[in-house]
């Protein structure tokens, strides 16, 4: 229901738009059109990608690394891998399913979601051009640390 709500308001807002530019407006919907399109590749390729990676890695590594009985140890792990990847966030919440699906710890997940978007070690030469070195190390480790934190209260919750 409120995504019908929302699509006759964007379609009020729309006719609004035409008729008081009908240029800019339709300028704007093939700015739009063409958004979409690209990000769809992306999307689909990102999922591609993830699904691969799913298959090749079989679901007992997958649980031997993010499902052990040691929860802090998958945790660190589940941490580590998101640091050093680079994934979109709405595509890491359909994998982390997949990974829960395999046998990891919610823990594990938990921590790895974090490190995923607090962390980035992938980026890290941009970040020491634009903020220096020093300041980058330390940004990282600090969220390396809260994410752990965080994981570790999801436990508590969970």
């Amino acid at each position: 229901m409120n995504t019908v709500v929302l699509v006759i308001i964007a379609v009020i807002f729309l006719i609004w738009s035409f008729f008081k530019s009908r240029e800019k407006t339709k300028e704007s919907l093939k700015l739009s059109k063409n958004l979409l399109v690209k990000t769809f590749v992306e999307i689909i390729g990102v999922m591609a990608l993830v699904g691969l990676v799913l298959a090749i890695l079989p679901p007992e590594l997958i649980k031997q690394l993010l499902g052990n009985s040691n929860e802090f140890l998958s945790t660190v792990y589940g941490a580590i891998i998101g640091a050093l990847t680079i994934i979109p966030a709405f595509i890491a919440f359909p994998l982390s399913k997949s990974l829960y699906q395999s046998g990891a710890n919610l823990t594990a997940i938990a921590a790895f979601i974090t490190t995923l978007t607090m962390v980035g070690f992938a980026t890290m030469p941009i970040e020491i051009k634009y903020f220096g070195k020093k300041f980058t190390l330390h940004r990282l480790w600090i969220s390396f640390v809260a994410a752990i934190l965080i994981a570790s209260g999801m436990a508590v919750i969970l």
